[in-house]
């Protein structure tokens, strides 16, 4: 079983998280940010990953802090959890409806941390989230977990399935980038031979 679990203290946060890769969608989330823990939960079930955080952040001065270093926290989980990486798909990705919105998000756990991210949410919260903050989440996953993530809402309506859709297909994507093939096993997935 590839599992993780951390803990990361700040003078602006204080997360502990636990993560098991070959789980069944189990979680428990607590962010203090209630659409961010929906957005993760939903991360979780459709990635078959049991996840849980349990955040704690200065949200008197702003959602910043908080929504940023649960995404370093999740990429930590999985870089720790992935280990050397060998024998896993590597890359990812994934296209998802959500009722009249279409997103993609495509992702490579090569070690070479990137974000491109095009979303279209054109409103500044959705629910309590400050939906600028998303693409910080992000971005802190990719540092951590040394990933090229690639986001991108084609069109859609409502923000709220925009962004659904982005977190039902970063799911799918890690799902399928962190599965094993047993042809590979002994393999690093690289010409490099390291990652």
């Amino acid at each position: 079983m590839r599992e993780a679990a951390l803990e990361r203290n700040t003078k602006e946060t204080q997360i502990r998280g636990r993560l098991a890769i070959e789980g069944t969608g189990q979680y428990n989330i607590s962010t203090g940010v209630r659409f961010l823990d929906h957005m993760v939960e939903l991360f979780s079930k459709h990635g078959a990953f049991d996840l849980e955080i349990e955040a704690r952040g200065d949200l008197d001065v702003d959602q910043h802090h908080t929504v940023e270093d649960v995404g370093i926290v999740l990429g930590d989980l999985f870089s720790k959890a992935l280990g050397d990486r060998r024998g896993i798909n590597r890359a990812g990705y994934f296209v998802q409806t959500m009722d009249e919105t279409l997103a993609v998000v495509a992702l490579d756990l090569g070690g070479r941390p990137a974000l491109v991210y095009d979303q279209q949410v054109n409103v500044v919260h959705v629910g309590d989230l400050q939906t600028e903050l998303l693409e910080d989440f992000f971005s802190g996953f990719a540092n951590h977990a040394g990933a090229n993530v690639h986001v991108k809402v084609l069109y859609g309506r409502s923000n709220h399935h925009k962004i659904e859709a982005i977190f039902k297909c970063f799911a799918r994507a890690m799902r399928y980038a962190c599965s094993t093939d047993e042809r590979l096993k002994d393999q690093l997935p690289s010409t490099k031979g390291l990652l």
